[in-house]
């Protein structure tokens, strides 16, 4: 008589040296039971190319700080498991932040930090499941596409944890950069100033500040494409802006039901959107993530910042707002050859457990001096270190749109 199949492994780890991840075993078992493995990197290639792994749910790499020689290989695993749809979960133990940004631009779905925080392996599970695209890439999120598609138009807020911080700077020069991508045919770019008090982009791109925006947020009741476009102002015919209106407006004067009818008609016409938020929390900020494919967050590595960035974290999940689409932004960032700055830039993520997957550059005097005379970065300071690295943030998540919209 033949002998029944063992049941089919659902899943597998892949480390070193899986002993150094104790926490791992005993989740995986708790969430699996027997229907999983455990590889080192090497047998971990073979495995995949063969067609005993088709049918694997995900796999599970585990590394720390002395893996991160062997970076290459481990984004040739990630891609290989990606090219037979086995997801990934990537569970990192003082890795820098340059490895995990590199590992999940290559394709991993979810990223956790190890220690494993009570559930956390779970509820990753849980959402991979749930997702049928890759959720945990850095800078971007599943629904990116959005060129050509009335009522798609990709949602990017960006909102400065400190004062000082860049997020304005990162926000128009980011719209700029996204409405410049192309050689041709670029895509339809809408920046809004969402800062109705101290509101600057109208400053950085020398525009004029008109009634025709309060009037608008007056009375959205009776807002329609029309008047959506008459409070939008052109900037060198490659992007429109809604600027901040004439005067300080307290910022409860617009509503969540505002919010969402200038976005969905935003949405409507333009493939990109740009929101500049206010340092301050108010009622409608909930909107704005929600509706946000991702949510960057500005900082630096100082004190006010990480107290900062940690009352966010917490107040978003005290009320189960989604966390994870928060994007953190270092600005000012260590120089390559700065071991120290460097240093405390991965204490700074471990203390406060999140995960800064952007690293701005200091642009120097030539930022102010920009700003001043109300040009972007691409205009006026093409070279600057600053404007490239927000420039591959453009083309990052340009390409990932594109990529999106022709799988689908």
């Amino acid at each position: 008589m033949q002998q029944q199949d063992p049941s089919p492994i659902a899943a597998c780890t892949i480390s070193r040296d899986v002993q150094n991840f104790d926490l791992l075993i005993e989740d995986m078992e708790t969430a699996l039971g027997e229907n999983w493995g455990d590889l080192g990197f090497s047998e971990a290639m073979a495995f995949l190319s063969q067609p005993d792994s088709d049918g694997m749910e995900f796999v599970a790499i585990a590394i720390d700080s002395t893996d991160e020689e062997k970076i290459v290989l481990l984004g040739d695993l990630i891609t290989l498991a990606k090219s037979k749809d086995i997801k990934v979960i990537l569970i990192a133990e003082d890795v820098s932040p340059a490895v995990l940004h590199q590992l999940l631009r290559q394709g991993a779905d979810e990223f956790v930090p190890y220690p494993l925080p009570e559930n956390e392996l779970q509820a990753a599970i849980e959402r991979l499941q749930k997702q049928p695209e890759p959720v945990a890439q850095v800078a971007a999120t599943p629904t990116m596409s959005g060129k050509g598609t009335p009522g798609e138009g990709v949602l990017l807020s960006v909102h400065g944890l400190a004062g000082g911080t860049g997020a304005t700077t990162l926000a128009t020069n980011l719209a700029y950069e996204l409405a410049t991508v192309e050689k041709t045919d670029n895509p339809k770019v809408c920046l809004l100033d969402l800062d109705l008090q101290f509101g600057s982009i109208a400053t950085y791109l020398d525009l004029p500040r008109r009634d025709v925006v309060y009037e608008m947020w007056a009375d959205t009741d009776a807002l329609d494409d029309e008047i959506f476009q008459q409070a939008l102002t052109p900037f060198s015919d490659k992007m429109q802006v809604l600027t901040a209106p004439p005067d300080m407006l307290p910022l409860d004067f617009i509503s969540s039901e505002d919010i969402i009818r200038v976005l969905d008609l935003a949405r409507k016409h333009f493939d990109y959107i740009i929101v500049d938020m206010p340092k301050t929390l108010v009622s409608w900020s909930e909107t704005l993530l929600n509706y946000s494919q991702v949510y960057f967050a500005t900082l630096e590595l100082d004190m006010r910042s990480a107290q900062n960035a940690l009352r966010l974290k917490r107040a978003l999940k005290a009320e189960n707002l989604p966390f994870e689409k928060i994007r953190f932004c270092l600005n000012r960032a260590p120089k390559f050859t700065d071991l120290n700055g460097k240093s405390r830039v991965k204490r700074m993520g471990e203390s406060l457990e999140i995960g800064i997957e952007m690293q701005l550059p200091d642009g120097g005097k030539q930022i102010p001096q920009c700003n001043d005379h109300g040009l972007p970065l691409g205009d006026s300071a093409a070279k600057n270190p600053l404007r490239k690295e927000i420039m591959k943030l453009a083309r990052s998540l340009h390409d990932l749109g594109k990529d999106e919209a022709e799988a689908a």
